[in-house]
């Protein structure tokens, strides 16, 4: 009789177990452009950069099979990281600068009823941490200080009081407002 209760609990484990795993994995295809072998190899390591767990994309009926942790990552993420290598997908297009940025044999008729991944404003701007009004396009030492102007420091922060005391005016250092005292909070 043990025997039998204690093959029972097993049996019952093993089923919570593949549920439990069955509920947090997802598989979908993916509807993705591109053209040849360095396509497959892009778009596959920008899956999973982006999470996923497999990635194999078929160059001829373009579909993308993917499969991934639901709680770590999603179909959306994987398609916004795919588009930002180059390649649109069924539900973004990828910006023209990195559409651009693809070898002349991985450029593919483009499409154009999907969501755009937004252009970057511009290039990388590097700001002294102890100066925000002296900036530079690539990282160097502050006019300044000396200081170095490191990729990490790309924007300064900003505060601005969050009652309005003064406009919209920002100070690039934490502290009080000058007016009524509250502390000024991060845009």
């Amino acid at each position: 009789m043990k025997t039998l209760s204690l093959f029972a609990a097993i049996l019952f484990s093993m089923f919570s177990i593949n549920t439990a795993t069955a509920q947090t994995v997802s598989t979908e295809t993916i509807k993705v452009w591109g053209n040849c072998g360095m396509c497959k190899t892009t778009i596959e390591k920008a899956a999973k950069k982006a999470g996923a767990k497999t990635a194999d994309w078929n160059e001829d009926s373009k579909e993308l099979k993917v499969t991934y942790a639901v709680k770590k990552t999603s179909s959306a993420k994987i398609q916004e990281a795919i588009a930002k290598s180059g390649y649109d997908t069924q539900d973004f297009t990828a910006i023209q600068t990195a559409y651009d940025n693809l070898h002349g044999c991985c450029k593919y008729e483009r499409k154009a009823d999907a969501p755009k991944i937004a252009e970057p404003a511009s290039a990388a701007v590097y700001t002294c941490p102890m100066h925000a009004d002296v900036k530079s396009d690539k990282p160097g030492k502050c006019d300044k200080c000396g200081m170095d102007m490191k990729e990490k420091m790309k924007q300064a922060v900003a505060f601005s009081c969050p009652m309005k005391c003064e406009g919209d005016k920002t100070y690039d250092k934490p502290g009080q407002c000058a007016k009524c005292g509250m502390d000024l909070k991060k845009q």
